[in-house]
């Protein structure tokens, strides 16, 4: 007898994964960036493609859980001891031009005949430039830690942030409904209340929750948990702050703040990633199956007007702000080229702007296909700026080391070992990030001024989020041998470009360190032995001399037996001897 299955359709989950799948890495192959591939792929299987899928708009509202947990990823970045070091970038340079170009662009909307609300909302969504194509940019040409990089990552600092107040200001900006029962035009001072009030009871939760909570959490050393909980918070912030009248994103926003300088900033970090990448991607996915073609295909002549005039017109804003700030006549060019287009969180702003009733859906369409044309013409321009560049022998790339946007190392690891190496570090002013998975010896660290963070190291997202691709150096100083000999095998795979230290704890996990790939190990009842011996000959009247000698002496031998054990495959830990030597020369290996 046949049985009737109703079961999950698996086929539209398929073929949005397979869109992303194939999409995205095609063309970041191509250096269009992964966003268009998003943008491509939902195209390919929307209403306008493979019919797949036929009502987008409900995909989207799911999607757009992608950008509030992207805008929590991007609260936890804006540490206030950060901002404070880059106050006068952000707050200075990204303001003026934010302000100076969202006036010049509302203006285009307003001289071609649009109303000054929808004009300044177009004209703001396309002033926030594309993140992610900008920081790869940087990224592969090595100037995130140039002043010239540092001067752009400021202004898209600034451009992050001001997404929230532009989705606040959108709810504000929208048309009063007319005709319904006890409305009127003017300031609605009930729903201002009661939005504040929700701002504030998130802050107070924030403040004093938040770090109890996931200090108890992390005690019971269960991951899933951890990762429960911060879905928990991020979820239940931006729904307390929508139930309150304001955006969900403004809620996940303040999460991340909140939390930026607690002590569980980089394992939240890693644990909400996957989720805000893949529904970010699902976010872009549904913005190119909403982009209407017909309406795209009707309005073409202006699409195309509208994208070299917002880009023509933002290039000269952003060239005549740097000048200002007195940037070098190359450095102003090439800014202005490559943050001339319009990003990622302009479909996220024309969104609200179409659910409020600003823009219509046919503008929205106009407005989102703007947007990817110009992104997709920035790699063109960048082509051409360099092509210019080279007939007039100008404008050679410049590579400059990270200094202050990064940590200059990384401690994994904060007991015994952990606390001496940091002293160090800190004693010479280097700025160093610190993780460990011991909550009590964290707030005991906090209380005594240490920034010690949680976080796993044995797990490659938590190093990603603890900023081992950018640090300069990264040393080792976990106690359990098997998780420091994992750790060591991740960063040379992930991060081969960072020397690694490591403390080892005897001589079997000084060869597993070796065969890890560890650029120095360290065995730290040998180093205490050797010091004991040294001081041991300085009592019984020994000379300097002699005392160096045989030191040197002595650690020779020992990295001669590790390079054998290594290369010949000797037993490790057991007793090996070069000769019946004298009594001092006797070269015995105990498993220390």
């Amino acid at each position: 007898m046949a049985v009737e299955h109703h079961g999950l359709d698996l086929l539209p989950i398929i073929t949005l994964l397979a869109a992303g799948a194939i999409g995205a890495p095609l063309f970041k192959r191509l250096g269009l960036g992964s966003v268009l591939g998003y943008l491509a792929g939902g195209i390919a299987i929307g209403p306008f493609g493979l019919q797949v899928f036929t009502h987008p708009a409900e995909i989207l509202q799911v999607a757009e859980l992608g950008v509030v947990l992207f805008l929590f990823i991007v609260g936890l970045e804006m540490r206030p001891s950060r901002l404070w070091g880059m106050r006068h970038q952000i707050f200075g340079l990204g303001l003026v031009q934010v302000l100076v170009c969202a006036l010049l662009l509302t203006a285009v909307g307003v001289l071609t005949g649009f109303p000054v609300v929808p004009s300044f909302v177009s004209g703001a969504g396309f002033v926030l430039t594309s993140t992610a194509i900008v920081m790869q940019l940087l990224a592969e040409r090595g100037q995130l830690g140039s002043p010239a990089g540092q001067r752009t990552v400021s202004i898209l600092l600034l451009e992050d942030l001001i997404i929230v107040p532009l989705l606040a200001l959108v709810a504000f900006l929208a048309p009063v409904a007319a005709g319904r029962p006890g409305t009127h035009a003017g300031i609605d001072l009930a729903a201002i209340g009661i939005g504040l009030g929700s701002l504030a009871a998130l802050v107070l939760a924030g403040r004093y929750l938040l770090n109890p909570l996931f200090g108890l959490l992390a005690n019971a050393r269960a991951r899933e948990v951890l990762t429960a909980a911060a879905l928990l918070v991020v979820l239940g912030a931006a729904y307390a702050i929508e139930s309150g009248g304001l955006s969900m994103a403004m809620g996940a926003f303040l999460a991340g703040v909140m939390l930026a300088e607690s002590s569980y900033r980089h394992q939240l970090e890693a644990d909400i990633e996957p989720f805000r990448g893949i529904l970010l991607g699902l976010f872009f996915l549904a913005v190119g199956m909403s982009l209407d073609l017909a309406v795209v295909a009707a309005h073409w002549r202006t699409i195309v007007f509208y994208v070299i005039a917002y880009m023509i017109v933002k290039a000269l804003g952003i060239y005549a702000v740097a000048r200002l700030f007195r940037a070098a006549h190359d450095e102003a060019l090439e800014r202005a080229v490559v943050m001339a287009q319009g990003g990622e969180f302009a479909f996220v702003l024309y969104a609200a702007a179409t659910s409020a009733g600003i823009v219509n859906a046919e503008q929205n369409a106009m407005l989102t296909a703007t947007i990817i044309l110009s992104m997709a013409l920035t790699p063109l321009a960048i082509a051409g700026l360099k092509l210019a560049r080279g007939r007039s022998g100008k404008g050679a790339e410049t590579r400059e080391p990270p200094d202050g946007l990064t940590s200059a190392a990384l401690v994994i690891g904060f007991g015994r070992v952990g606390q001496i190496v940091s002293q160090f570090l800190l004693a010479r002013g280097y700025d160093i990030a610190i993780i460990d998975t011991d909550v009590e010896m964290i707030d005991i660290a906090r209380e005594h001024d240490f920034k010690v963070y949680y976080g796993d190291g044995t797990r490659l997202d938590v190093l990603h989020a603890a900023g081992a691709a950018s640090a300069r150096v990264v040393i080792v100083c976990v106690d359990e041998p098997e998780a420091g000999t994992k750790i060591v095998e991740l960063l040379k795979a992930e991060f081969a470009h960072a020397p690694v230290l490591a403390r080892a704890r005897d001589r079997v996990h000084s060869l597993a360190l070796l065969r890890a790939g560890a650029d120095l190990q360290v065995r730290e009842t040998f180093e205490s032995a050797v010091s004991l011996g040294v001081q041991a000959l300085h009592t019984l009247g020994a000379s300097e001399r002699e005392i160096a000698d045989i030191t040197a002496r002595i650690r020779k031998r020992d990295r001669q037996r590790l390079e054998l054990e290594i290369v010949g495959g000797i037993a490790a830990g057991g007793v090996l001897f070069s000769g019946r030597a004298s009594g001092g020369d006797r070269d015995a290996l105990p498993r220390e």
